[in-house]
Parts: C-alpha cells; sequence; structure tokens
C-alpha cells in the first residue's frame, strides 16, 4: 500500500469490511478461487498508461495511481479483487509522432489492441467466476475503448460488465474543487490536481510539485473513492 492514511480516507468513503489481500497478483490461484467462493465476486480491471508529464512527474504516473485507487476501491468494497494494471495503452501515433509519443520514453498501441487487451483480461476473469466486471481507467484516451468493450460483452453475456466512468470523471470534479479554492486551470495535464493526487498515492514520483500538496491530494482520492464505490454499488443493486 502506498503513502495514502488509508484508513482515514475509507471511513470518508464507505465504512466496509476489509479483505486481507486485494490484488490478483499476489494472490495464489486457489486463493483466488477460494476468494471468489467466499463472495468476492466483482474485480476490478484497472488501465494506465505510460506517458510524458514533463519535469512534474514519472512516466509511469497513471499505472500508480490507478494501482492504488483501485486497491481502495476493492477495499471500501469489501467483495472485490484487482486485476494486474494494463499499462500499454493509446497514447498517440507513431508516424508521425503525436500525442505523448513526441516525448521520450512514451509508448503506445492503437485503440482496437488495448480494447482487445481489455477484453480478454474481462473473458478470462468471468471464465475464473467473477460475475460483476469493472473497468476504470486513470488516462482520457482509454476511456472509449473500454465503454466499447463494456457494450460488446454485455450484449454477448447479458450484463456484468461495468465501464466505470466515475472514476476518470473524478478528475474534472477535482479540479472544479481546486478552481474553486483559487486555483486557475487546475485540471490540465500534470497540472495542479494531477500532481497533487500523485503527491497523496505515491510523493516519490513528483519532481516539481509546484503548488500542490498531499493535503489536496487526500481530498482528491476521497473523490475517487466515494464517486466510484458508489456507482459500482449502484450498479450492482439495479
Amino acid at each position: 500500500m502506498t503513502r495514502i492514511l488509508a484508513g482515514a480516507v475509507l471511513a470518508l468513503a464507505v465504512a466496509a469490511p476489509l479483505r486481507a489481500e486485494v490484488f490478483l497478483e499476489n494472490m495464489t490461484s486457489p486463493e483466488v478461487a477460494t476468494a471468489i467462493a467466499e463472495g468476492a465476486r466483482t474485480v476490478i480491471i484497472p488501465t494506465g498508461g505510460t506517458e510524458q508529464n514533463g519535469t512534474a512527474m514519472v512516466l509511469g504516473k497513471h499505472n500508480i495511481r490507478v494501482r492504488a485507487l483501485s486497491g481502495l476501491i476493492a477495499e471500501a468494497l469489501g467483495d472485490a479483487i484487482v486485476a494486474p494494471v494494463i499499462a500499454h495503452v493509446p497514447e498517440g501515433g507513431i508516424d508521425p509522432p503525436s500525442g505523448h509519443m513526441p516525448f521520450a520514453g512514451s509508448m503506445t498501441v492503437p485503440p482496437e489492441l488495448f480494447a482487445a487487451n481489455v477484453e480478454w483480461a474481462a473473458r478470462s476473469l468471468r471464465l475464473a467466476g467473477f460475475e460483476t466486471i469493472v473497468l476504470l481507467g486513470d488516462s482520457g484516451w482509454n476511456q472509449q475503448p473500454m465503454a466499447v468493450v463494456a457494450e460488446r460483452l454485455n450484449q454477448e453475456w447479458g450484463g456484468g460488465v461495468l465501464f466505470a466512468d466515475a472514476y476518470y470523471g473524478s478528475h474534472a470534479v477535482f479540479a472544479a474543487w481546486l478552481e474553486e479554492q483559487g486555483f486557475a486551470n487546475a485540471g490540465t495535464h500534470a497540472g495542479l490536481a494531477d500532481t497533487a493526487l500523485m503527491l497523496a498515492v505515491e510523493p516519490g514520483a513528483v519532481r516539481a510539485p509546484g503548488d500542490a500538496t498531499e493535503e489536496m491530494g487526500r481530498e482528491g482520492v476521497r473523490m475517487f473513492i466515494t464517486r466510484t464505490v458508489e456507482q459500482i454499488r449502484a450498479y450492482r443493486t439495479r
């Protein structure tokens, strides 16, 4: 777990029993089977990205953040597991370089290949016995392909896949809150909101914090957890 004060953040979100382990990659196959049999039938598939953030933050910002926040969301739910982060996502074109790709270290795939990766992750986890599959992404270019995958699988399976757009939408909600506090243009790429969230999640990944503080980021983390947990719970009880 990261430096986030997880207990305090979760108390702000919603009270729920905590599982001993929520990350699939840290479990054995029999442990996953047991968790599913005991009621952990929701799985979160987080998607991140490897992209330039100027001098502000490391290239793995999205991967670090989405894993940490997905873990806290799973803990708040109390009956969810987090799949490994899908880190290879659309970041722009190669020839000619576009989006983030003119900048050293950024890595990209075409949207259709990213969508296929997400789809087969979902198919694999459904085979294991998970009944609710939650797709969420920390990067903007991930959103539309994930929505397409959720729609396709729901048509095939008759439901069970949630594209949790409340997660990514929390970026704008947090940026708006910061602007209400008097900070202009808080929602820019690698800007105030982006940096504050990383200070709360993994401060060592921040190189140039500017006006951002960990305290600001904790409020953003609370928004991400609360909004996403509410959307998942609403989907499961509809």
